[in-house]
């Protein structure tokens, strides 16, 4: 087996709030609090999750816009906790992110091709002349017409921003992309046709793939193994194609259960969440997700689950499931 491309140990990413300037004891929002994962060449590993479970703050810190409280982040057998400057923008040159909102991540006022050219002139160099024909071979990667280099990014859809979106991040030569929630602002036709295209450059140029949604059944399709995130803490990490059969943890469970079926009369049962996912500032006392379980014992309150195997790549945090 090839090594890990990325390893993530025990990252924290914590955000102080409340208090003085001048407070001794301080109160941090932990919105990401002791993810451990590893990811190999060609791979992608999907995170699902509710909206406030820390998927993009996980994936933010990975690309260097958080600093970490805690942890480590090792690419290709190189920590990057630590890291400033040149040397870290050195080291994270073959990491590339695709953001839900394109377009809020565009400079207005340039062209697509000028901030393609711009990124290619920065990381890679060359003359002008071999940027162009990148900038055009890039555009036609991810099916766009040569023209669209001179236009501006308020002249193109939604679907259409977001294949440029992914072409920005093609520019620099990646070898590993984070994708957070490419497609939740497509609608369903336009989130199929980018999918397809992600899976056909993955395969076409050799990339490896952080790839996260709050829909199980995109992240499912998407891929090679799955990680189930809730309140800062991955709970649950199996192979996607086992996630209908072998689901363990209550959570994810109850992830399972909202993917829509055609038939609902197939012993289809719905497992309905209670309550709210609690605030990160004040976490539950032991197990995090024991004031929404419905097979909540005694115990949980008391032990904090630890991610331990249960079967060959699968691994589950939870008492009840030990």
């Amino acid at each position: 087996m090839n090594e890990p491309l990325l390893q993530v140990t025990n990252l924290k990413t914590y955000f102080p709030v409340g208090g003085s300037l001048f407070s001794r004891s301080k109160r941090f929002l932990k919105a990401v609090d002791g993810v451990t994962f590893e990811i190999r060449k060609g791979e992608t590993l999907g995170v699902v999750g509710e909206s406030g479970s820390g998927k993009s703050t996980l994936a933010q810190t990975i690309a260097g816009l958080y600093k970490p409280f805690a942890g480590e982040i090792i690419f290709k057998g190189t920590s990057l906790t630590g890291k400033s400057g040149k040397e870290l923008r050195r080291l994270m040159k073959p990491i590339q992110m695709v953001f839900q909102d394109p377009y809020g991540s565009f400079n207005a006022r340039m062209t697509i091709g000028g901030m393609l050219d711009e990124a290619i002139r920065i990381c890679l160099g060359g003359k002008r002349t071999e940027r162009r024909d990148k900038v055009h071979e890039i555009l036609r990667l991810v099916g766009m017409p040569e023209d669209a280099a001179r236009r501006f990014p308020h002249e193109f859809s939604g679907g259409q921003r977001q294949r440029l979106s992914i072409a920005r991040a093609l520019a620099v030569d990646p070898e590993f992309i984070i994708l957070d929630e490419p497609v939740s602002a497509l609608d369903v036709s336009m989130q199929a046709q980018i999918l397809n295209l992600l899976k056909e450059l993955q395969l076409k140029l050799g990339l490896t793939y952080l790839f996260i949604a709050h829909d199980v059944s995109v992240v499912k399709h998407m891929s090679t193994r799955l990680a189930v995130m809730y309140l800062g803490r991955i709970v649950e990490v199996m192979k996607d194609e086992s996630i209908d059969r072998n689901a363990r943890h209550p959570y994810t469970l109850s992830l399972v259960s909202s993917i829509p079926t055609i038939d609902e009369t197939e012993g289809h049962v719905r497992k309905i969440l209670k309550g709210d996912i609690p605030s990160p500032i004040d976490l539950p006392s032991g197990c995090r997700f024991r004031t929404r379980c419905g097979e909540v014992r005694k115990d949980c309150a008391c032990v904090d689950p630890q991610l331990l195997p249960v079967d060959d790549g699968h691994q589950v945090a939870c008492l009840i499931c030990h």
